[in-house]
C-alpha cells in the first residue's frame, strides 16, 4: 500500500467561517496517482473541524446558529483563565467545544483515481477561531 500526504495552508477571514475545500481535495486525489483506497482530510487545529455537508448558505448559516445555540460565547467557561504556556489568557474555549461536536477529518473511498463523493456532499473546512493562518493535511493511500 503506498501512501501520499499532502499538506495545505489556508487564511480564515472570519472568526466562523465554512471554507469549502472540495475541488482542492479531488485534485491531490488524481494527482496522488493512487487509484484505489481512501483519502482522509484532517485539520493540523483544536478549534477547527472538518465536515462534510451540501454547499449552501442557508445550511452554512444554519451550522452556525446551531453550533453558537449549543457552544454560546458568552457562558462562563473555565478555558478563560491565564494559560502559562501561552503568556495569556484564553477565550476561545467554544471554538474547542465546536471542534469536538462536529469532528477533525473526514475519509472517503478513491475508485478508479477519483474521490468518491455524494452529489450533494462538500468537505468543509470549518473555523471557530478565525482570523489566522491555518493548516491542514490531506493522505492518499491505496495503489
Amino acid at each position: 500500500m503506498e501512501a501520499k500526504v499532502y499538506q495545505k495552508r489556508l487564511t480564515s477571514t472570519k472568526e466562523f467561517q465554512m471554507i469549502v475545500i472540495t475541488d482542492e481535495v479531488k485534485k491531490v486525489v488524481e494527482e496522488s496517482g493512487i487509484k484505489n483506497g481512501m483519502c482522509l482530510v484532517v485539520t493540523h487545529h483544536t478549534t477547527t473541524g472538518i465536515t462534510v455537508n451540501e454547499a449552501l448558505p442557508c445550511v452554512e448559516k444554519d451550522m452556525e446558529i446551531t453550533l453558537e445555540r449549543l457552544v454560546p460565547k458568552d457562558y462562563p467557561y473555565v478555558h478563560t483563565h491565564m494559560l502559562p504556556t501561552y503568556g495569556t489568557c484564553s477565550h476561545n474555549s467554544p471554538g474547542h467545544m465546536k471542534c469536538m461536536l462536529v469532528g477533525n477529518h473526514c475519509i472517503f473511498p478513491v475508485i478508479d483515481g477519483k474521490l468518491v463523493i455524494g452529489h450533494a456532499q462538500d468537505i468543509y473546512f470549518a473555523e471557530y477561531d478565525g482570523l489566522q493562518q491555518r493548516r491542514y493535511m490531506i493522505e492518499v493511500m491505496g495503489e
